[in-house]
């Protein structure tokens, strides 16, 4: 199975917009692609759609329990420091690293796109990601 983690934007754009972020999580809720997530990925969607997109607790508790519904759980246990100008991707890929995944997507042009790959971990677009996968 392609284990993948998928970024805070590409979660949002799924959840408000459809389309090929939407994708992606149908794939993970129909057992295609396996979606790893952490904590602080977690706490990021909440905060973003709080801080952006003033939605309520209530609003933002349910769709992190439907997140966690076609997700897998896990707690990195290393603690990465490669892209300075945003912490919050360094988590990604500290959830990508514990997760043994072979792909981060991401909607990032300015940080996690331009890395290409990690560790051998490759960062694709959500259209790249749904154009070179064969499921």
């Amino acid at each position: 199975m392609i284990k993948v983690v998928v970024d805070t934007n590409v979660y949002i754009s799924a959840i408000l917009f459809g389309g090929k972020p939407e994708e992606i999580r149908r794939l993970a809720r129909e057992g295609k692609i396996q979606l790893f997530i952490s904590e602080n990925i977690l706490s990021e969607i909440a905060g973003v759609l709080k801080r952006k997109f003033y939605w309520t607790d209530w609003q933002i508790s349910e769709v992190i329990k439907e997140i966690r519904d076609f997700t897998t759980l896990i707690t990195p246990i290393v603690t990465l420091s490669v892209i300075k100008d945003d912490e919050h991707d360094n988590r990604l890929l500290e959830c990508a690293i514990e997760g043994n995944v072979q792909y981060i997507i991401s909607g990032d042009e300015h940080h996690m796109q331009p890395l290409k790959e990690y560790r051998g971990i490759r960062i694709l677009s959500p259209t790249q990601f749904l154009g070179s996968v064969k499921l």
